[in-house]
């Protein structure tokens, strides 16, 4: 996958590291279960815990001079933020007579780890989305930074009209150097780590020992949101309304995802300076792929691409911007005003 300015993908960045492959096994596995780690953009950050940004907060005044008038001076003001990466952990540990019984292979120890690595996953993806500043060890997700019409950034938010508590979001992205970003810490090893602890005492439901192979799982991250306007949230959209493409789904509603998700499109300063990116759950994805098979529909398509792994797939797309499908998002969020 072609890089953005310093940013790649956690695949492309272990390929780089590790050539030999061992942590790129992992990293594939892990991209392989969630559509934010396989698409989304990271950086190595430049402080120990993660990165410090300066953010645009006005611009300057200009004006109109007359001959022989001066021009008063006038600044740009910003702010320095330092956005948290946090540490994702998990350990593993399995009985040294099953290991050796299957060839203490690390490709079955490998396997035997692929619950914990998915586990992480979903972890990721949940906090990438929902992380709270109030939760000091995770970073802040989207959700959490996108919460009101009210706010500076409320522009960017495109409310589908749903009220109750049935509710999901669809995300615009735009991923770029100066735009949204995931990282990991100065110094640190981009995505997961694995750290193969050899053979120790583990201890069983009754405290009592036995000899495992155990290896243990670390991932840092965090996520950069520099310029708020990469970034559009399309709330309240009523799922069962969507389900039956009534009220505020119907296919006449002015808050139907389809046009909400052009519009969000437009939010976008410069659509060709990012990667960008939608990201919804199962649920929309599903009627977005109903949408593509209706042939007066020509907003949603599905068309052939090659993944980072080589692999032909069949990517949904609306106005040319890929969908990806994430289960973190969920179906029963709070309805935003």
């Amino acid at each position: 996958m072609a890089t953005i300015g310093t940013l790649k993908t956690i695949v492309d960045w272990s390929k780089e590291i590790d050539p030999d492959g061992s942590v790129s096994a992992v990293a594939e596995l892990l991209s392989q279960k969630n559509s934010v780690v396989d698409s989304m953009m990271f950086k190595e950050g430049n402080l120990p815990t993660g990165e410090r940004v300066r953010v645009r907060t006005g611009l300057p005044t200009t004006y109109w001079r007359m001959l022989n008038t001066g021009t008063p001076v006038s600044k740009a003001t910003s702010a320095q933020v330092d956005e948290q990466a946090g540490i994702l952990t998990a350990r593993s540990e399995i009985d040294k007579d099953i290991v050796e019984l299957n060839g203490n292979s690390a490709e079955y120890r490998l396997s035997e780890s692929v619950a914990f690595i998915e586990a992480m996953a979903q972890e990721f993806a949940s906090t990438f989305f929902y992380g709270a500043a109030s939760a000091p060890e995770e970073f802040v997700g989207l959700a959490n930074r996108y919460t009101s019409t009210s706010d500076a950034n409320g522009e960017n938010i495109l409310s589908a009209g749903g009220a109750g508590s049935d509710n999901t979001s669809i995300w615009l992205v735009g991923m770029g150097d100066n735009e949204i970003y995931g990282i990991f810490p100065k110094g640190s090893t981009a995505g997961l780590a694995h750290e193969d602890l050899g053979i120790g005492d583990a201890f069983d439901s009754s405290n009592n020992r036995f000899r495992a192979y155990m290896d243990v799982y670390d991932w840092k991250a965090g996520l950069v949101v520099k310029d708020w306007r990469y970034g559009v949230r399309i709330p309240n959209v009523d799922i069962s309304d969507l389900q039956g493409l009534t009220g505020t789904q119907a296919l006449s509603a002015s808050t139907s995802i389809i046009k909400l998700m052009s519009r969000s499109i437009d939010h976008l300063p410069d659509l060709n300076a990012v990667k960008p990116m939608f990201f919804c759950n199962r649920t929309v994805a599903s009627h977005l792929r109903i949408a593509a098979l209706d042939k007066s529909n020509s907003a949603v398509t599905i068309q052939p691409a090659v993944n980072q792994f080589g692999n032909t797939i069949h990517q949904l797309m609306v106005y040319e911007v890929p969908v990806g499908i994430n289960d973190a998002i969920t179906n029963s969020e709070a309805a935003v005003s």
